[in-house]
């Protein structure tokens, strides 16, 4: 079966042909940073329109680049939610428009869950079960996975997502968007020793997540220390700064992953969404699954942010069993958990 895959939860626009049979064929992403840089961060309604201008000539040119047609389709996936409504809307409804003018299945797709088994896509994929930790701008989940649809929630941000915390303190920071890329590359010439940012949450029990306390922290650093510096002393203090951040962020996340391992016996670990694109939490995920004698598995770089090739095989896994949207309305979830999703009819 060859799938058909649609992104637009937020600001990337992606496209992608998944085959059983073939893996992936083709992807085509087109990123809406640029658009959205001037406002610090997403404009919603900026975000469905652009969705709606790229999305056809997108399709179009996965299906040449797998030399297709839309006779070799057999089935469209496309992201339901959660996410911005608008955006959501946007893919959804050509989404739905192609599956009722092709007559093939359409299938709703949780973002997440094509998070979650992006690492499928690798020539070395994980094998089930395993703990999975989705690291993103909206979501900071911890996850022990039986198998597709089969989920429990182990632990969860209680605030700001991990991905959201970089944002905010790229922006506190003077930094452009997205903030993760721009904190990782600041933090490079920092120095690890000047400051220790606190690990939030690291000192009781539980898998929870908390990070608008670390923000908080590193804004009251930053007044403090600022005062009266400018130029190479500034930047200095700066670069300090983001490193003390990302390592409170790295440890943090490493602290409770290797909890969750140890809690649940488990020996694989998966790690995406888009700060899993992060080399120091690469790095410090590596040396920490070593000392358990566990493996950990990423999706590659292109695929740690939002994408068309994980829908697509999400939906593929979803359709082989025969679960398929019905009539012809359609909604989308903008909030839609995670745990509310069910195992597919084996």
């Amino acid at each position: 079966m060859n799938v058909l895959g649609i992104e637009t939860s937020c600001d990337e626009t992606g496209v992608a042909i998944y085959a059983g049979d073939r893996g992936l064929l083709a992807h085509q992403l087109y990123s809406q940073v640029a658009l959205h840089a001037e406002y610090g961060g997403v404009v919603p309604e900026l975000a469905s329109r652009d969705h709606l201008r790229k999305l056809v000539p997108l399709i179009r040119a996965t299906l040449e680049q797998a030399q297709m047609d839309q006779d070799d389709i057999q089935g469209i996936a496309y992201t339901a939610g959660p996410g911005l409504a608008g955006a959501l809307l946007a893919g959804a409804s050509v989404a739905r428009s192609l599956a009722w003018a092709w007559n093939i299945p359409s299938v709703e797709v949780h973002h997440m869950e094509g998070h979650l088994l992006a690492p499928m896509l690798e020539e070395n994929p994980p094998d089930f079960p395993f703990v999975a930790l989705l690291v993103s701008g909206g979501h900071t989940l911890l996850v022990n996975v039986a198998g597709v649809g089969r989920y429990e929630l182990l632990g969860q941000s209680l605030d700001d997502a991990a991905g959201e915390a970089f944002d905010k303190t790229a922006k506190l920071l003077g930094l452009g968007y997205p903030g993760g890329p721009a904190i990782a590359a600041l933090a490079e010439k920092g120095d690890s020793g000047r400051f220790r940012f606190p690990r939030p949450m690291v000192d009781r029990p539980g898998l929870d997540f908390s990070f608008s306390g670390l923000k908080t922290y590193t804004l009251t650093t930053l007044q403090k220390e600022s005062a009266g510096l400018e130029g190479d002393a500034l930047a200095a203090l700066q670069a300090d700064i983001a490193r003390a951040f990302e390592d409170a962020v790295v440890d943090t996340l490493a602290i409770k992953c290797r909890r969750a391992m140890e809690q649940t016996n488990s020996k694989t670990l998966v790690l995406a969404g888009g700060v899993a694109a992060n080399q120091r939490l690469r790095q410090r995920m590596n040396q920490e699954m070593r000392k358990l004698a566990a493996r950990v598995f990423y999706p590659r770089l292109e695929f740690c942010t939002d994408n068309g090739a994980m829908i697509a095989h999400a939906g593929w896994q979803r359709l082989k069993a025969g679960q398929a949207s019905e009539g012809l309305a359609f909604h989308v979830n903008p909030r839609w958990s995670l745990m509310d999703l069910e195992a597919p009819a084996p």
